[in-house]
């Protein structure tokens, strides 16, 4: 087996949800180590994220320039780094990065603004290192069988998408409490001015463009704000045109009482249809017009080249979201090591890239500016 890459991160201190999930996923296959981080602007909650994941105290350091400058002079220094922190700091950690010849793999969106991930991507362009973006949903195995499924023409002609991404845990004010997940999503400053629409509309939309192979052309977007006194949306219903002239529906909301973590997508083509549920990955659903249902199970040899190339366990063994995310890591690490052995630039078709996280933040700018004018606005 090839040697680890070694891996840094940036954010994911005490408290944090994301960062030990990113470990967690990055380590599963073997692939990359965590041996540094910045993991919080103070250096104490940095030593002591740092100790909870099991590196050298060294190199747990209390800023992102602090690690960049010293790993770049170890003949044992970060070969990528995770950005695993609020939207605002996106972009200049990964300039950072870069500048200093450091892979880049970043949570979504990409930066805090439009403005911002057009900088980006001169940047990535620039420096020619990879770069990748945790929309993790597109790592599930019958994710990319849906996309093969549409892919193949067996839906027929694609005519209508319905997505939706439906969560309930900001139903109420929990910002208030100080809770700190809560907190920055709801402060523009920090969230840039998309809340819902970026946190999680922006999934909902790379995960319609990423199954049905087709990009949107224009949409019609409602952003709402419903809980009082809140700077930014928290429920959204965006209406979508797409390239085949398709069209498509995405709601997104945190108000909707009850819901965990609704991801879901429905493609309609002219003879048949597949469905897929988040919260129930392992089945995808193909229905027709003429013929009985049909669901395929994860794990099994009959889903498609896409699909049962990242299968890791046989059928009836569940895989999630854990799995989902570390099959990014592992496309990610693939890429990493063929740079490092011969300069390769292209990123895996599979991977979220650069050009989903400019397409993802357009998407955010496009749906505040129709809310704004109250009308249809050219992507």
């Amino acid at each position: 087996m090839a040697r680890k890459l070694r891996m840094g991160m940036v954010g994911g201190g005490p408290g944090a949800f994301i960062g030990p999930v990113h470990k967690m996923a990055a380590e599963l296959d073997g692939r990359m180590q965590l041996v540094a981080g910045a993991f919080s602007q103070s250096a104490e909650r940095s030593k002591e994220a740092g100790a909870s994941y099991g590196i050298d105290p060294a190199r747990a350091y209390a800023s992102y320039g602090e690690m960049f400058e010293a790993e770049s002079k170890r003949a044992d220094g970060i070969e990528l780094v995770v950005i695993a922190t609020p939207n605002s700091t996106h972009l200049p950690v990964a300039e950072a990065a870069l500048a200093t010849g450091i892979a880049v793999m970043s949570d979504k969106p990409a930066t805090a603004t439009y403005d911002q991930v057009l900088e980006l991507e001169k940047v990535v362009a620039k420096a020619g290192l990879p770069y990748g973006l945790t929309h993790t949903y597109a790592g599930y195995q019958l994710v990319r069988d849906a996309r093969a499924i549409c892919a193949s023409g067996e839906l027929g002609e694609i005519r209508k998408v319905a997505v939706e991404y439906l969560q309930g845990w900001l139903s109420q004010p929990l910002e208030s409490t100080g809770q700190k997940q809560a907190g920055w999503r709801v402060d523009p400053a920090v969230s840039g001015p998309g809340g819902c629409i970026g946190d999680i509309g922006t999934h909902a939309f790379h995960l319609l463009e990423y199954v049905t192979g087709l990009d949107v052309t224009a949409l019609h977007g409602t952003l709402r704000s419903v809980v009082v006194g809140r700077k930014v949306d928290d429920d959204c219903t965006v209406l979508l045109k797409m390239a085949n002239g398709a069209q498509g529906v995405l709601m997104a909301s945190q108000i909707a009482a009850g819901e965990g973590n609704g991801l879901r997508i429905r493609v309609y083509g002219e003879k048949a249809s597949v469905h897929w549920e988040q919260e129930t990955p392992n089945t995808l659903t193909i229905r027709r017009n003429s013929g009985p249902d049909e669901t395929r199970h994860a794990g099994m040899q009959y889903l498609s080249n896409d699909a049962r190339a990242v299968m890791r366990l046989p059928g009836g063994h569940p895989e999630g979201y854990i799995e989902a995310f570390a099959v990014l890591y592992r496309e990610f690490a693939d890429w990493v090591t063929a740079w490092k052995a011969g300069g390769v630039h292209k990123a895996p078709a599979t991977l979220p890239g650069i050009r989903a996280g400019v397409r993802g933040m357009r998407f955010i700018e496009r749906a505040i500016e129709s809310n704004r004018v109250g009308g249809w606005v050219e992507f």
